[in-house]
């Protein structure tokens, strides 16, 4: 094994006893949460080390370096899901590579992702990111806390797409505690209607413990795995 490979082993393995941990003290089973390793800016040789030590979720967050990464790693099986803002003239085409959207914030977008979905005879997974920021804050990317309900059906009414559940950043800042136990909240206010969205994407490098003991059921890594990002080209 090489020493990059090392080094991802070492890192991918205290990011595991991390989740596993975290669900102990929550009593939860450590199998209820997924890791989705977040591969943005670093290497498709990375993305191979990962699937060599048995990770099965990736996740870039640029659709041009996905396009890419993907390609080249196309013989792996691995789900790669799409976490970046998205325009709605590239909805169609990340259809070509991701299993799962989980940046869906606006209801332009559903309409080229269930075209693509169709085209590539697939059912495209989609969670909704809702913002987690005050009324005063500038906001991140997500829907307003208002508007999910309405968002959720939206998707929900398209036949090539398949509400998972939602999504959230903690804001910059702020107790990621009590920003996950609001998108708890919200949470179950879709599960209300849509009892089959049972994905919580929630928690990331610094905060994935919050995320853990609040319900999350996914959590998306980059840097505690892969550590720090590379120069950007």
């Amino acid at each position: 094994m090489t020493r990059r490979a090392d080094e991802i082993r070492e890192r991918l393995h205290a990011v595991r006893e991390r989740i596993a941990s975290a669900c102990r003290t929550a009593g939860r089973d450590s199998g209820e949460v997924s890791l989705i390793v977040v591969t943005k800016f670093f290497p498709a040789s990375d993305v191979r080390i990962l699937a060599d030590l048995g990770v099965a979720d990736v996740a870039e967050n640029r659709h041009q370096e996905a396009v890419d990464k993907s390609a080249a790693c196309g013989d792996l099986g691995l789900r790669w899901h799409f976490v970046g803002g998205l325009q709605s003239n590239k909805a169609s085409a990340v259809t070509g590579y991701a299993s799962v959207v989980q940046s869906v914030d606006r209801v332009k977008l559903l309409r080229p992702l269930a075209r693509g979905a169709a085209d590539h005879g697939r059912v495209l997974d989609v969670l909704v990111q809702v913002s987690l920021d005050g009324p005063d804050s500038q906001h991140r990317s997500g829907v307003a806390p208002d508007d999910l309900a309405g968002l959720a059906d939206a998707v929900d009414s398209h036949d090539d797409l398949r509400l998972r559940g939602v999504m959230a950043v903690a804001p910059l800042g702020a107790d990621p505690g009590e920003a996950f136990d609001r998108l708890a909240r919200l949470h179950l206010s879709v599960l209300a209607d849509h009892p089959h969205a049972t994905w919580r994407s929630a928690g990331m490098s610094g905060d994935l413990e919050a995320a853990v003991s609040r319900g999350a059921t996914h959590v998306r890594v980059g840097s505690a795995v892969l550590g720090s990002r590379p120069p950007v080209q």
